[in-house]
């Protein structure tokens, strides 16, 4: 009975040591598994890309200061929202001055295009009136000298001052006659041209500085998000500096970086799967639209002479099949094989 009882106690002390040995290889088993996964390479096969877009730079041509910001960076913007305002003081003497040199040309032109006052025209039409009396008198007094010439009444001298003061009195009546003609006809077609060109010409300064002032309103030239506001308010800005950026989220793309051995998987519109692990590691379909190499200084050079060969990097560019809500530029693609 006692040889029974110890063979049992044997027996139950072999199990417990085969229970524990069996425990122990499933651990051993357990943690040479996770070892093994945790000690693969993660991203052996992945390879990481970046989200982005397109962005504009909204500038004007009007120098100026920043009086009013209308807009916060985030916010969303449709073409031809009024974006920010540009104040000029110097502008807009350019303008008061340009205006007031069009309204001094555009009076000139009217009056040569009206021509003389009507007080001008009389006067010159007395003027030559009177040069026709006088001629008529000299005229008369000449042919009564002429007689006493023939007659040898009064000499040859003063036949000759007759004469004399009959052909000035015949040229004063032309003079007098074409100022009246002048007066009454206005300028020459040469002057009219001329003070419409000087018209036009200040009209040109007009537009030219309003063109200016148009641009003191700034607009957005397309939809979109603001990206990024440079200036603050208050601040001087340079002709053409930028005022903000305009990202163009509903156009979005994937850059990725690849040796060029791997371009045999990547050929241009071949649609490729990629994982985005900001959206949840959610897996999206997007189709490659641009391959093109990044030049010299992105080529991985061979450390060996022989067995080995320069790789040069491609950058590969592809788009989302669908808008993707929440996908903004700066994220990570991975794209596994």
């Amino acid at each position: 009975m006692e040889n029974y009882e110890q063979r049992t106690v044997v027996r139950k002390k072999d199990k417990a040591l085969l229970a524990a040995l069996a425990v122990f290889a499933i651990v051993i088993a357990g943690i040479a598994i996770v070892g093994i996964l945790l000690i693969r390479p993660a991203h052996a096969d992945v390879t990481q890309g970046q989200a982005d877009c397109d962005a504009v730079r909204v500038s004007g041509k009007l120098p100026g200061r920043v009086e009013h910001i209308y807009v916060e960076a985030g916010q969303q913007v449709h073409k031809g929202d009024t974006l920010a305002k540009i104040y000029s003081s110097t502008v807009d003497a350019k303008l008061y001055q340009a205006q007031s040199m069009q309204n001094a040309a555009q009076s000139q032109t009217e009056k040569v295009d009206r021509g003389a006052r009507e007080e001008v025209k009389k006067g010159a039409y007395n003027l030559w009136q009177q040069a026709i009396a006088a001629e008529t008198i000299t005229r008369k007094t000449y042919q009564r000298m002429q007689n006493l010439f023939e007659q040898g009444v009064v000499t040859e001298q003063k036949r000759d001052e007759a004469k004399a003061a009959y052909d000035a009195a015949t040229a004063q009546v032309a003079a007098a006659k074409s100022q009246y003609d002048l007066a009454v006809n206005g300028a020459q077609q040469e002057d009219k041209a001329a003070s419409r060109s000087m018209t036009n010409a200040a009209r040109g300064g007009v537009m030219e500085v309003q063109s200016l002032l148009e641009d003191q309103y700034l607009v957005a030239p397309c939809d979109g998000e603001v990206s990024e506001i440079y200036p603050q308010e208050g601040e001087l800005v340079a002709m053409g500096t930028p005022i903000m950026s305009i990202s163009k989220l509903d156009d979005m793309w994937v850059s990725f970086s690849v040796r060029e051995e791997m371009l045999a998987d990547l050929p241009m519109g071949k649609d490729i799967d990629v994982c985005i692990p900001a959206l949840g590691n959610k897996k999206v379909k997007m189709k490659i639209y641009y391959v093109h190499d990044m030049g010299s200084y992105a080529t991985w050079q061979a450390s060996k002479s022989y067995g080995q060969y320069d790789s040069k990097t491609f950058e590969v560019k592809a788009r989302p099949a669908e808008r993707l809500e929440n996908f903004r530029p700066g994220m990570s693609v991975l794209l596994e094989k």
